[in-house]
């Protein structure tokens, strides 16, 4: 009868271990899911290869972590960015990464994001009201601004200047203003007009036609990104009047600095996209993990040219 007893005390425990580990083992799976992450995304187009290869920065780190990044594109336009943001809330997501379209209009998907408890990670371009994001990343877009002038006065001692903007944007407006305000009292440079091309090739192109019927002894070009730069160059070689005309671009894309080594382009303040998206991934992970994080993350950018761009190569970001 003791052997008995003693075979059943022994046979409860062994059922005993392995229904303990068992049990760890669904803790564990628990825990597994309870820190596998599902990210938004929406950029303000991904119809320019610095939002993609931003996005890519992003992917790649979520990616590595065995989580979910899904990546919208609202094309430009302010209110799908807001239904975007909407429907990654309603799929639940632990953070979204935003560029704004509007940086102003933005505001009621960051309030609603703040309500369902969703942090907001600002990339690239700043959203006007930041006590709405959790933190932002961006290339130091004011100083690409001013390194572009200051390389233009080293050139040119007086300009008639044209400025390609997107008054929307707060990073194409913090890369306007270091322009002008390094050219601010200096009555040699005037800036002739100042127009609209929302970033985009074509629209810069057909603006910058117009621009040179009514203007045709402009002499600089400012641009608030590269593919504004490359729609620029496009209207003036349509009238050959390229190689008269200084073209300062933002972004440093492969593309653009081809035309700068081909003597196209003037020159652009680079930036690195993949840097602004890691660093953002690595923000979020960082927030989601309870750790302290800086609100605002400048990235530097790097002054491209002539004399230097072999040593950035053509064929990739930097």
């Amino acid at each position: 009868m003791k052997k008995v007893l003693v075979v059943l005390l022994v046979l409860s425990m062994v059922v005993g271990v392995f229904s303990g580990c068992s049990k760890e083992e669904k803790n564990s799976d628990l825990l597994q899911l309870n820190t596998s992450y599902k990210f938004g995304a929406t950029y303000m187009t991904l119809n320019n290869p610095f939002f993609v290869l931003l996005n890519k920065g992003i992917k790649d780190v979520v990616e590595a972590n065995g989580d979910i990044l899904i990546a919208l594109d609202p094309a430009l336009d302010p209110e799908k960015q807001i239904s975007q943001i909407e429907d990654l809330i309603a799929q639940g997501v632990d953070a979204i990464f935003i560029t704004p379209v509007d940086w102003k209009g933005i505001r009621p998907a960051l309030e609603a994001a703040e309500e369902a408890g969703i942090p907001v990670i600002n990339v690239d371009a700043p959203v006007y009201d930041t006590e709405l994001v959790a933190s932002i990343i961006t290339s130091d877009n004011y100083n690409a601004g001013v390194i572009c002038a200051k390389d233009m006065m080293k050139r040119l001692n007086n300009a008639k200047i044209v400025i390609l903007e997107h008054p929307t944007a707060k990073s194409a407006i913090d890369r306007t203003q270091g322009f002008i305000d390094t050219i601010a009292g200096m009555e040699h440079y005037e800036i002739v007009t100042r127009q609209s091309s929302e970033g985009q090739l074509e629209q810069a192109m057909s603006v910058m036609e117009n621009i040179i019927q009514v203007n045709p002894d402009i002499n600089v070009v400012m641009a608030l990104n590269d593919p504004t730069a490359m729609g620029a160059i496009a209207a003036l070689q349509a009238v050959e009047s390229e190689e008269k005309v200084l073209v300062y671009g933002i972004d440093g894309a492969p593309e653009a600095k081809q035309m700068i080594k081909d003597r196209k382009m003037t020159a652009t303040a680079a930036q690195s996209p993949m840097t602004i998206g890691t660093t953002a991934a690595q923000v979020a992970y960082d927030l989601l993990s309870g750790k302290e994080i800086e609100k605002e993350i400048f990235v530097d950018v790097i002054f491209i040219d002539i004399y230097n761009v072999d040593e950035y190569g053509t064929t990739g970001w930097q």
